[in-house]
Parts: structure tokens; C-alpha cells; sequence
């Protein structure tokens, strides 16, 4: 990580400071994220249990002496936080840039408080392609095939699949309402997930303007 970019590491050193001793942590993937491990293994909190969205960032925080623990018996976290490619001033949030989206909102569905963090160059004023989907590798012919009517589907030539061996894809068509394309995507049979989250998924967002300038916007207050 050379070199630093302080935007990013104002935005994870913020969010850093919401977690307390004894919480159930969710910790998201991405170049964000890699601040904020780090940031939250220098707080040194002796009762957290942390599960991560994927294998990267679980080893970065083992690495760091964080405690991860397999999201199988955990019903609901109190925290996760995770970066994004794009808000909206409503907070519609795309995310999957590093292909780890389902994991993701698995996390952020079953946590108390999502906390999305960002440099303020993730802003935008509407969502607009690529929205990164996930897709089973069983029949990927046909599902490709079923999406076009949607809207342009290309699978990441070269990309690894996901943290759960789905097939990752980008959907490059015009979004328009994201609620309407949110919701046929989730309908096509093959469509594991796709990356975009709704505002009633996220509780705060704290974005980043400078190194000494990060914005706190309250979505959900008395998350």
C-alpha cells in the first residue's frame, strides 16, 4: 500500500473510532478497508469478534492480531464497515469492485450499524455503470443469454471468482431507477447478487474530503 493515500486513511481512521470493546465486527474488502484494519488493530480492543467478507482481508487482520472468526453462528453484528465505488446524495451505494459483493451485503444486511467509507471522489450524483454482479458458474450461457434483455452483461476476463466460486460479471447498461434495475437483477434466475445497495441498508456514511476533512452523514439515525 505505496504510496499512502491520506484521503482513504482519514475516512478508515474515523470509522475506526465507532467500534467498541466487545462488539461483533463486520470488516469489508477493498483498498479502504486495508486502512482500516490497521487503524482498528491500533485501538487494541480486547473482546472483538470480527468476521471479514473475504479471504484477503481476513488474513490482512489475522495478520494484524484481529480476531476472525467463520460467519456461521453469529446471527447479527453490531457494526460493519465497508467501502464503496459510488453514493448518491440519497445513499444509493454501488460496491463490488473487488468482486466480494455478496459476502458484502450478507454482512451489511446482518449488521445493527453499516458504516460505508469513502474519499469524496466516490461521489456521484446518480448510480451509472459498471454494477458488478455475481453469477453462477452452472449455466452461465443461458443466464448471460437471459440478461440481455436488461442490458449489456460482460464476465471480468481474467477475474478470479468470488470468495464463494461464483462467476464475477459487470452489468453496463443504463441503470435509470436503481430500485427497478435492483430489483430485475435480483429476479434473473443465476444472478447471485448484485452490488448495488439501497439507502436502508446503510446507516452512515463518512466520506472524506482532505486529510484532515472527513464528513459524518447520517442515514439511519439510532443505528
Amino acid at each position: 500500500m505505496h504510496p499512502i493515500d491520506p484521503v482513504k486513511k482519514a475516512a478508515a481512521e474515523a470509522a475506526a473510532q465507532l467500534v467498541q470493546d466487545g462488539m461483533r465486527v463486520g470488516l469489508g474488502t477493498g483498498s479502504t478497508v486495508a486502512y482500516l484494519l490497521p487503524a482498528l488493530a491500533a485501538r487494541g480492543l480486547r473482546d472483538l469478534r470480527c468476521v471479514a467478507t473475504s479471504v484477503e482481508t481476513a488474513e490482512q487482520a489475522s495478520a494484524l492480531g484481529l480476531p476472525v472468526e467463520p460467519f456461521d453462528t453469529l446471527e447479527e453484528l453490531d457494526i460493519a464497515i465497508d467501502g464503496a465505488d459510488q453514493v448518491t446524495p440519497e445513499g444509493w451505494i454501488v460496491k463490488g469492485g473487488g468482486g466480494a459483493h455478496t459476502r458484502e451485503k450478507a454482512v451489511a444486511a446482518a449488521a445493527r450499524r453499516f458504516v460505508v467509507i469513502v474519499g469524496d471522489n466516490k461521489l456521484v450524483d446518480a448510480l451509472h455503470a459498471p454494477v458488478p454482479l455475481e453469477l453462477l458458474a452452472f449455466g452461465l450461457a443461458a443466464t448471460l443469454h437471459r440478461l440481455q434483455d436488461l442490458g449489456p452483461v460482460e464476465v471480468r476476463a481474467g477475474w478470479p471468482p468470488s470468495p464463494d466460486n461464483g462467476v464475477i460479471a459487470d452489468y453496463r447498461g443504463e441503470v435509470g431507477d436503481p430500485a427497478a434495475l435492483a430489483a430485475r437483477l435480483a429476479a434473473a434466475v443465476g444472478v447471485v447478487d448484485h452490488g448495488i445497495f439501497p439507502p436502508s441498508m446503510t446507516h452512515d456514511v463518512l466520506i472524506a474530503h482532505g486529510e484532515h476533512d472527513v464528513e459524518h452523514r447520517i442515514l439511519q439515525p439510532g443505528g
